[in-house]
């Protein structure tokens, strides 16, 4: 599964998930969308897909992520009421690794 799938303009809700694979490792995914509610819509998606190919995930917290693509700046903050807050720290670096000429950066202020 791809590590990182989040839109790219627009702020809306992401999930930090960790992917179980079948050797016993684990991978990290983040993913975030517009269309997602709640962060439970988002994840509940991603642990379909997963399940799908015989794999299971964990939610190990949320937020928000604000893509600004004319700027190339991605913004990650804020927590999920529902997961609790995402290691943003571990977020940055999986997002830097699909943009690498973008700005990224996180903190923990904000909803």
């Amino acid at each position: 599964m791809e590590p990182v799938q989040i839109d790219e303009d627009g702020t809306f809700k992401y999930v930090l998930i960790q992917l179980y694979l079948t050797d016993g490792s684990s991978e990290w995914l983040v993913r975030g969308h517009s269309w997602g509610e709640y962060h439970d819509d988002i994840y509940q998606k991603t642990l379909s897909e997963a399940l799908d190919k015989g794999l299971d995930t964990e939610c190990m917290g949320g937020g928000r992520i604000r893509f600004d693509a004319q700027k190339k700046d991605i913004f990650v903050y804020g927590y999920s009421v529902g997961y609790g807050r995402a290691d943003h720290k571990r977020t940055v670096e999986l997002i830097r690794s699909k943009y690498p000429d973008y700005n990224v950066h996180w903190s923990n202020e904000g909803y």
